[in-house]
């Protein structure tokens, strides 16, 4: 079984479409469950991380992480 790579912000799509026909889901928080964001009218979904690995198809867009640099005061 391979894992499939996702993080936060990242724009997935689903099996099967929405009610208002898109399958574009953004995913909004991560953690043990994941809440996914409808692109096209904004409803919200909170789904156990084990549901969503069955239910994501791919990962249409990857958002790169935003890397903090430690500023040093002196």
């Amino acid at each position: 079984m391979q894992l499939k790579s996702y993080g936060l912000h990242d724009i997935v799509e689903m099996k099967k479409p929405h009610a208002c026909q898109t399958n574009k889901w953004e995913i909004i928080r991560m953690g043990m469950d994941i809440r996914l964001k409808c692109e096209h009218c904004g409803h919200l979904v909170l789904m156990p991380r084990r549901d969503f690995n069955k239910k994501m198809k791919k990962v249409l867009v990857k958002v790169a992480p935003i890397h903090q640099e430690n500023e040093e005061s002196e």
